[in-house]
């Protein structure tokens, strides 16, 4: 069930699979609160900063009455009338129109156990969803996550979806794209729905707000999460996103506190830039510890647009990868995937 460096960096993910402790959307729904859709955003706040106290100090209660997961889910969906679920905050009304993300109702691309994922995440229940916030330029998912594509699946059928998968073996939920922050409403409502102790994986960008990520707080059982750039020149240059660096580094120190939260922290070694790399490992090393789960990655090809980009139009180098190498193993991270 995963290798050692695996269960030392998530060991609360282990305990879900082993069924020693329960998935946090589980536990969520145990938080027992009163709120009713005339109340206005603040209200529904203040109602949440209880429950979130709640949940940390363990109150919970088996009776058929409102849950933290339903507040979760109500606030989120009022958010989308002027949506700031990711720092882009375009304001736009998604009841009528797309969002900057391409979004307007979640649509689902595909959904399959994904047998690529981390060693320890296989079989993964991988649900992606059409639309991103980011325009990367050498996005292997552009057929999905640049326009909107796939289908509406109605909440309660993707649950019991997910727990069929669980059934057949699946050890998380892994909500993708595209990315997931555009679907949190969405998320949120289907998972309330599961009754199976399923763990949940955030696979995303990182690119929340700060209000979103108090919704996936006591949600998320592991942030899968991606950290592409050191600077917000190269990501703007190359995601076409501002703000970059601010944005991710804020909301990875915050996973790092959230409620029974994990990370698994992504890097993909991009060519000629392996100095961006370095930087950010550093960054990982000062600020979030060598002890977390790390997956240096070497599979960039050139997808969609990055033809257009010469320095980036091939592959990474032996040279690259091996001073990546060094360059992990000098800085100590004891329980890194690199290659």
């Amino acid at each position: 069930m995963g290798d050692s460096k695996a269960r030392r960096a998530l060991p609360k993910y282990f305990s879900i699979l082993k069924g020693k402790a329960s998935p946090n959307f589980l536990l969520l729904k145990k938080v027992k609160l009163k709120f009713h859709e005339n109340m206005n955003l603040n209200e529904l706040w203040k109602i949440h900063h209880r429950g979130m106290n709640l949940l940390r100090r363990g109150k919970f209660v088996d009776e058929d009455s409102q849950d933290l997961l339903q507040l979760k889910a109500y606030i989120a969906e009022r958010m989308t009338e002027s949506c700031n679920l990711c720092e882009l905050k375009c304001r736009v009304d998604r009841r009528k129109s797309m969002g900057a993300c391409r979004v307007k109702n979640s649509k689902v691309a595909s959904y399959f156990l994904h047998w690529g994922e981390e060693r320890e995440l296989v079989p993964s229940f991988t649900v992606f969803f059409s639309g991103c916030n980011f325009r990367c330029v050498f996005c292997q998912n552009s057929d999905i996550s640049q326009s909107s594509v796939g289908s509406r699946i109605p909440e309660k059928e993707m649950a019991r979806i997910i727990e069929n998968a669980f059934l057949k073996g699946a050890r998380n939920v892994n909500f993708v794209g595209g990315e997931p922050t555009p679907n949190i409403p969405y998320i949120l409502k289907t998972m309330w729905h599961v009754n199976s102790p399923v763990p949940l994986i955030w696979n995303s960008n990182m690119y929340m707000s700060e209000e979103a990520m108090k919704l996936l707080e006591g949600f998320v059982d592991i942030y899968l999460g991606d950290l592409k750039w050191s600077n917000n020149e190269i990501a703007l240059m190359y995601s076409k996103i501002p703000n970059y660096w601010e944005t991710i580094t804020r909301n990875f120190k915050i996973a790092r506190e959230h409620y029974r939260a994990e990370l698994l922290i992504r890097h993909l070694v991009i060519p000629n830039h392996v100095e961006n790399t370095h930087r950010i490992l550093e960054w990982i090393k000062d600020n979030l510890g060598k002890d977390l789960r790390l997956n240096i990655m070497f599979q960039y090809f050139p997808h969609y647009r990055a033809r257009n980009y010469d320095e980036i139009n091939k592959r990474v180098s032996y040279e690259e990868m091996k001073n990546v190498e060094k360059i992990v193993e000098e800085m100590g991270f004891s329980n890194a995937i690199v290659g």
